[in-house]
C-alpha cells in the first residue's frame, strides 16, 4: 500500500512513524527541500500545479493531504485522471471556503454563529446594526492561525478587505462574535466505507491566535460528549468526509455549543493522540483514507495534554536543549518537527499522560519552558 501526502509540513512528518508502524509507503510531495516531513518527501514542488500533482500521483494507490490549500481544479484533475483522493473534492471545499461551509453547516442543521455573506459595505452595515455594532469579518480563504480574521465595530475598519474583494481578492464573511466560556474541538475519522469513530472531546486553549494547549479530555466533557459526538459524525457523513476531520468548537456562556470551523486533516487538537491514544489520529488518517477498519480511540491514561513549542529557542534549536529537558522530564514525549525556530512559529509540541489533569498539564507546561526563549 502507498499513500501520497500532498504537503511536506509536521502534519505529513507524523504521519511517518504511523506508516512505518503499518507497513505503508508513505511519499511525499513538498513544497521545498529541507521540509519537516522531508524524510519521507519523493518529490518537491509546486501543489498548485496540476501536472506537478498528477505526476506525483502516478505508482500511489491514494493521495491525502496535510493542507486544505490545493486548488480545486487540482483536485477534480486527480479525480478526473481515476486516481483515489481522500478527502475528495466535494468535501475540501467546505474547509477551502468558510462562506461554502457555513452554507452547508445550516442545511445540515449543525448549530453555528449568526453570519452573513459580505459583499459591500453595506452587507456589513446591516449585520453590525442587528448584533450589538460588532462582528468578526473573515476572508472566505486563505485564512489560519488568526490570520484573515478581524474583529470590527464599524464598516469601514474593513474597507481594505472590501476593496480587496472587490479587485477579485478573498470574498468575505461576517460573523457574530460569540460569547464564549472556552473553545473544543472533536475529531472524528470516517472510512469510504461510512465507519466513523471520534475520540474524546478537548478543550484548546488559544494565544495569539495560536494553539497553546489541548487538555484531553475536556473537564466536565460528559455532560455534552453526546451532543458534539452526533454533531462531528453528522458533519463527516453530511459532507463526505474520508480521513481525519477536526470539528472546532465554542461552548457558550449560556451553555451552547457552536461550530466554528473544519480541518479535513489530522489537526493540532488531535496531536495528544499519538502519546495519549490507542490509536493516534495520524494511524487513524491513514487507515481511514486506505478504508481499513479504524482502530480504538480509547485513552491510554485518564488525562493527556499537549502543549506547543512555539517559536522556539531564541538561539539554537530544540535539540540542543534536549538534555536538560529530558533529563528533568523523563515521563514526558518531546516532538520535534525539524523546523527552524522563529517567532510565532510550531517547531514542535509535548505531550504529557497521567491520571490527574491539572497535575499532567504541570508536567507538560514545565517540559515546553525548557524550549521557550
Amino acid at each position: 500500500m502507498i499513500v501520497g501526502v500532498v504537503g511536506g509540513g509536521q502534519l505529513a512528518r507524523m504521519m511517518i512513524p504511523a506508516a512505518v508502524e503499518l507497513g505503508i509507503e508513505l511519499r511525499v510531495l513538498a513544497e521545498a527541500d529541507g521540509m519537516s516531513a522531508a524524510l519521507a518527501a519523493s518529490a518537491v514542488g509546486d501543489y498548485r500545479d496540476a501536472e506537478i500533482v498528477l505526476a506525483f500521483a502516478e505508482g500511489v494507490d491514494v493521495v491525502t493531504f496535510d493542507h486544505e490549500h490545493v486548488p480545486q481544479d487540482v483536485l477534480r484533475a486527480l479525480v478526473d485522471a481515476g486516481h483515489r483522493v481522500h478527502p475528495g473534492p466535494d468535501a475540501l471545499r467546505f474547509a477551502q471556503d468558510k462562506r461554502a461551509m457555513r452554507e452547508r453547516m445550516a442545511e445540515l442543521g449543525a448549530p453555528q454563529p449568526d453570519w452573513a455573506p459580505v459583499d459591500s459595505r453595506a452587507d456589513l452595515e446591516r449585520f453590525l446594526a442587528d448584533h450589538g455594532g460588532v462582528g468578526v469579518v473573515k476572508t472566505a480563504t486563505g485564512g489560519y492561525d488568526g490570520k484573515g480574521v478581524r474583529v470590527v465595530r464599524a464598516a469601514a475598519e474593513a474597507d481594505d478587505w472590501l476593496d480587496g474583494a472587490a479587485a477579485g481578492g478573498p470574498r468575505l464573511l461576517v460573523e457574530e462574535l460569540v460569547p464564549f466560556s472556552r473553545e473544543l474541538a472533536q475529531l472524528v475519522a470516517r472510512r469510504p466505507s461510512g465507519e466513523t469513530l471520534v475520540w474524546p472531546l478537548v478543550q484548546t486553549v488559544q494565544r495569539d491566535s495560536i494553539c497553546a494547549e489541548v487538555l484531553a479530555p475536556a473537564r466536565h466533557a460528559e455532560r455534552i460528549q453526546p451532543l458534539v459526538d452526533d454533531i462531528a459524525r453528522g458533519i463527516a457523513d453530511g459532507l463526505g468526509v474520508t480521513g481525519v476531520l477536526a470539528v472546532e468548537l465554542f461552548e457558550t456562556s449560556d451553555g451552547r455549543v457552536l461550530v466554528n470551523e473544519l480541518a479535513m486533516r489530522p489537526h493540532n487538537s488531535g496531536h495528544w493522540t499519538i502519546d495519549g491514544s490507542i490509536t493516534s489520529q495520524f494511524e487513524q488518517h491513514l487507515r481511514a483514507v486506505l478504508d481499513l477498519p479504524l482502530g480504538s480511540t480509547a485513552l491510554l491514561a485518564p488525562a493527556s495534554v499537549m502543549i506547543n513549542v512555539i517559536g522556539g529557542p531564541a538561539s539554537g534549536s530544540m535539540t540542543d536543549r534536549y538534555r536538560t529537558a529530558l533529563h528533568a522530564h523523563p515521563d514526558v514525549k518531546v516532538h520535534s518537527y525539524a523546523k527552524a525556530t522563529r517567532p510565532g512559529r510550531k517547531v514542535g509540541h509535548v505531550t504529557a499522560i497521567g491520571d490527574d489533569l491539572d497535575e499532567v498539564a504541570y508536567r507538560a507546561r514545565a517540559a515546553a519552558a525548557h524550549f521557550d526563549a
